[in-house]
């Protein structure tokens, strides 16, 4: 098989050997469960329980509140012990709806099983939306609104995020072996929406066991074809992703659409599945709990809104105190101060490392070796945007194409300065929308 790739990148240690062949397992939550109103880019969603109220498993209890924003579900049923804001991954606060779990998981009545083979593809969307699924990848963006591009855009390709480039995190290499068929059914579904269209599954080379697995799941099916990629960091980045099977570009400041593709995480075609076939909201996913820190690197099945601390207790805790513990993986994960933090739809990695896998090294003067440039997917000049933003120089640092950067943290990895490139360009890029949204 030829394997693909796009232009430049890098190749961290991608340290999944503590998890790659482990099997989900299910955990079950304990006592208080918390749901923030905001798991996704956009609009929070209006909370519509009150405290004291009693919810079952699948009840709504946040209504989207614009076109860009999801529908909130809890996992467990119980009673609303409190509704304020909590502390979440992301390091800012949200208003959170509290359930003391009964232990009982009393389900509301879920939607007999349909044939989406008679549906419109806005039906499809709207299961969807009801479902309150979003992008599962860690981007989180309601994913009714992806499946339904401009009807000015000729969608032929839809592309299957199954890269998992992100070093540690095995959830979706787990889930390709163990629920196959609910993932091809999730790619069927939206190739149903668009009959004129391809599905493409990129696995990277590390995943042998997967790309064998998910080719013999597809090999009756004419128009879905599994490609090999080139095992390299960020291989699973939209655009990134699009070249390397399509050899497409996504032109600066224009979305995978205007390429004429829509691009799915595989995680995120499991919840299609569930949603649009069975009826069921997005209330579970797999988590990787990992790092040299943890006892028992696992991955688990587990319900919205259980706590970190719930997951590393059920991996045997730490067999020597973490000096960092990351929500996702290393490259475009956020550091956390605690694990009192909720599991949201977007959480696929609790990455726990030592002193030795985490050292943080002062940074140091610019040396203009170049390196940055080289590594940067996107073609950018990672220390010039870091330098304009440094010096409040927003107006330089958006027409060097700042906005364009992917956060996918290349240029900080290969820096030999240990300049924080990323988060320099991070802060710049949150200023710069900012202040769009206030004009």
């Amino acid at each position: 098989m030829e394997l693909l790739t796009f232009k430049r990148g890098v190749h961290p240690p991608h340290g999944k050997r503590f998890t790659e062949n482990k099997p989900i397992e299910d955990l079950q939550p304990k006592d208080l469960l918390v749901f923030p109103m905001s798991q996704h880019i956009g609009a929070p969603a209006e909370c519509l329980v009150k405290k004291g109220d009693r919810v079952l498993v699948g009840q709504k209890i946040g209504q989207a509140s614009g076109f860009i924003s999801a529908n909130i579900h809890s996992s467990v049923s119980g009673t609303v012990k409190d509704v304020k804001p909590v502390l979440t991954a992301s390091g800012t606060k949200s208003l959170a709806v509290i359930v003391e779990n009964d232990g009982q998981y009393e389900e509301v009545e879920f939607a007999k099983p349909k044939d989406y083979k008679g549906m419109a593809k806005e039906e499809i969307a709207e299961l969807v939306k009801e479902a309150g699924v979003v992008g599962m990848g860690g981007a989180c963006f309601p994913t009714n609104v992806k499946l339904i591009p401009p009807p000015d855009k000729n969608i032929d390709s839809i592309v299957v995020n199954a890269a998992e480039c992100e070093p540690y995190l095995t959830c979706d290499h787990r889930l390709m072996l163990e629920e196959t068929e609910k993932i091809v059914e999730g790619l069927k579904i939206i190739l149903h929406m668009y009959p004129n269209a391809k599905g493409y599954i990129g696995i990277e080379d590390n995943k042998k066991n997967a790309i064998e697995t998910m080719q013999k799941a597809v090999k009756d099916i004419s128009n879905i074809e599994v490609k090999g990629l080139k095992t390299k960091y960020p291989q699973g980045a939209e655009k990134q992703l699009i070249y390397a099977i399509t050899k497409r570009e996504v032109p600066s400041g224009k979305l995978p659409a205007d390429a004429g593709c829509i691009v799915q995480n595989v995680t995120t075609l499991h919840e299609i599945y569930q949603a649009v076939v069975l009826g069921r909201p997005s209330i579970t996913r797999v988590v990787t709990v990992t790092g040299e820190a943890v006892k028992e690197p696992k991955n688990v099945r587990v319900r919205n809104g259980m706590a970190f601390r719930e997951l590393v207790d059920a991996c045997g805790g730490f067999k020597e105190d973490p000096i960092k513990v990351i929500s996702g993986g290393p490259m475009m994960g956020m550091a956390i101060s605690t694990l009192d933090i909720p599991v949201v739809k977007g959480a696929s990695g609790i990455l726990c490392l030592t002193a030795k896998q985490a050292v943080l090294p002062q940074e140091s003067s610019c040396i203009r070796c170049g390196k940055c440039v080289q590594a940067c997917p996107m073609f950018l000049i990672p220390s010039a945007l870091d330098s304009l933003g440094r010096r409040k120089d927003l107006e330089g640092f958006e027409e060097g194409h700042g906005l364009d950067c992917i956060e996918c943290g290349s240029c900080t990895f290969v820096c030999p300065a240990k300049r924080h490139l990323i988060q320099s360009i991070r802060t710049s890029k949150r200023t710069v929308l900012a202040n769009k949204r206030k004009k």
